[in-house]
C-alpha cells in the first residue's frame, strides 16, 4: 500500500496496521461514534495527544446526547 499525507499516512495505522475507517465500516458506526474510533486509534501519533481524545469524547458525549434525545437508549 502506498502512502501520502492525503491517503494511507502511516499514523492512520500506527502499531497495527489497521486503518480506524476499515474498522468503522466493518462495524457499521455513524458518524459520531466512526469519529471516536477515529480519535482514539490516531491519538498521539500526529499532533496533540489530549486533544485527540478530547475531540473522541465531544463526539461520544454528542452521541450519548442523540440517544438519549431520540429515547433509543435499549438499542
Amino acid at each position: 500500500m502506498t502512502t501520502s499525507k492525503v491517503d494511507h499516512p502511516s499514523h492512520y495505522r500506527a502499531n497495527t496496521g489497521v486503518e480506524a475507517i476499515t474498522v468503522i465500516e466493518a462495524w457499521g458506526l455513524n458518524f459520531n461514534l466512526g469519529n471516536v474510533i477515529k480519535y482514539i486509534s490516531r491519538a498521539g501519533h500526529k499532533l496533540d495527544h489530549a486533544e485527540d481524545l478530547e475531540k473522541a469524547l465531544w463526539y461520544l458525549q454528542r452521541e450519548v446526547n442523540r440517544v438519549k434525545e431520540s429515547g433509543d437508549v435499549d438499542r
